[in-house]
């Protein structure tokens, strides 16, 4: 465990990375493709790339990296402290923990229930990211799903792992999310939510996966704690509030408040799906929540605002880290190598036979996502090159889609420079090089698993 507390914080790590972008900015030759409007977005114009004179960032650059990132991530850094002092509002009202002590009791009394309880909360998750993108609003879950693991008798790993993995998997074997599939099919001309049918036998498979692979390594945490390496940092954590006996009970106040918490997430649900809500429409969502819960968990108004402003310090290293990491994309794009290395890589793909081509786009698309983490623009920044070289090369562009959102989804729950993934493991006070070691095993099966899954539109069937 001391191998692990010598391991560099996430801030060094994210700090070393952008030296390393400041460097290639000096390796890399600059080069821009042209950029043209389609169906209200900014996309790259294939066979347009040329060179463009080099813009190297320098030392003034790497110190001001990190303030670029701040304000160009200032949306989704307003959003977590919004959001998590909204939330630590509902959770101040006790109905969470009152809630969580009655699944724990529903356990106790009934045994072979709790075998089911994560698995089910998995797909939930998953199922959440399949459909409208679940990613920053986990954020907020690990608050609840790393307490209820612990009460079980699991670890933090577990807890991260049932909402974090959850929607994870979700995301990358969506089958109708409109940040990818949506806006990748609607670049590369196919209808809207086409090709389901596969992508839902994609989605069962990834998230049966992850399913078994959290399970396995939760039942070995419940009958022996401290195999887990987050064991001396969970028993620091205070779960004394979900004692049976502490409380009042699960009251209809109580009730009151979840029902507010479960209104307000199938209002995102039909709000992202349906009416294109992001991020200004969600915090207002959860303000909203936090208000309503304060008034039916008769809070006054001083203890409302406490909690309110204790919640958002919680999201203090969250923010941190959300921020600087947004500064290794900003120094990315304005040091010109972005599009350099996405032509660099979607030429290798070409002269190839159709089965090791397509397993390198989604190679290619897994690299790219170090440098552009957000779903909807790596569409916008690839479909227009890898749905043309999918007609030339003869496969289907509902493959290359599939290649698409592997590549997006998968790795996206690893890099350092996805902010929301830094972000997620800051809240949940799970080292980085403790979440690398126990989720690589995880993301090489699935990785695998993509591989072959990317196989049969090309010899069983055509989409």
């Amino acid at each position: 465990m001391k191998l692990f507390r010598k391991f560099p914080d996430s801030i060094v790590i994210i700090m070393a990375i952008m030296l390393a972008f400041v460097i290639l900015t000096w390796i890399i030759p600059a080069g821009e493709f042209d950029r043209a409007q389609a169906a209200g977005r900014e996309v790259i114009v294939p066979g347009s790339y040329h060179k463009v004179e080099p813009r190297p960032q320098g030392v003034g650059d790497f110190f001001m990296g990190p303030i670029r990132g701040f304000i160009s991530a200032a949306q989704i850094i307003g959003f977590v402290f919004l959001v998590g002092g909204a939330f630590n509002i509902l959770t101040r009202t006790g109905a969470v923990d009152a809630g969580l002590r009655d699944i724990i009791k529903l356990s106790e009394r009934r045994p072979g229930y709790k075998k089911w309880i994560i698995p089910l909360i998995i797909i939930l998750f998953s199922l959440a990211g399949a459909t409208f993108g679940m990613c920053e609003e986990v954020l907020v879950f690990v608050l609840i799903t790393i307490p209820l693991a612990l009460a079980l008798g699991y670890d933090s790993i577990v807890g991260l792992s049932i909402s974090f993995v959850g929607a994870g998997v979700g995301f990358a074997g969506a089958f109708i999310n409109p940040f990818t599939i949506g806006v990748a099919q609607g670049i590369a001309e196919l209808a809207p939510a086409s090709g389901m049918g596969y992508r839902l036998i994609v989605w069962a498979i990834v998230t049966l996966i992850a399913i078994v692979y959290i399970m396995r390594y939760a039942d070995k945490v419940e009958q022996d704690k401290t195999i887990s390496p987050m064991y001396e940092i969970d028993e620091e954590r205070d779960i004394s509030h979900l004692d049976e006996d502490a409380g009042e009970g699960f009251t209809t106040r109580h009730k009151l408040v979840l029902f507010i918490l479960a209104a307000a997430l199938a209002l995102l649900v039909v709000g992202v799906s349906n009416w294109h809500w992001y991020i200004d429409e969600i915090s207002a969502l959860f303000i909203a929540m936090g208000v309503a819960a304060a008034i039916v968990g008769k809070l006054d108004l001083d203890g409302a605002v406490r909690a309110f402003k204790d919640g958002a310090g919680d999201m203090i290293t969250a923010a941190l880290v959300i921020g600087l990491a947004k500064g290794l994309i900003v120094i990315a794009e304005d040091g010109r190598i972005i599009d350099t290395i996405l032509n660099g890589l979607a030429a290798a793909s070409e002269g190839l036979p159709q089965a090791i081509t397509v397993e390198i786009m989604f190679v290619f698309q897994t690299i790219l996502n170090f440098f552009v983490p957000s779903g909807s623009g790596q569409a916008a920044l690839t479909m227009p090159i890898m749905a043309p070289l999918s007609d030339l090369l003869g496969i289907s562009r509902q493959t290359a889609v599939l290649a698409f959102q592997f590549g997006d989804g998968l790795i996206n729950m690893i890099i350092p420079t996805s902010g929301v993934t830094m972000g997620i493991l800051a809240v949940a006070k799970v080292p980085y090089n403790i979440w690398i070691r126990w989720f690589t095993p995880l993301l090489l099966i699935l990785i695998a698993a993509c591989m072959l899954l990317l196989l049969p539109p090309l010899f069983l069937f055509s989409w």
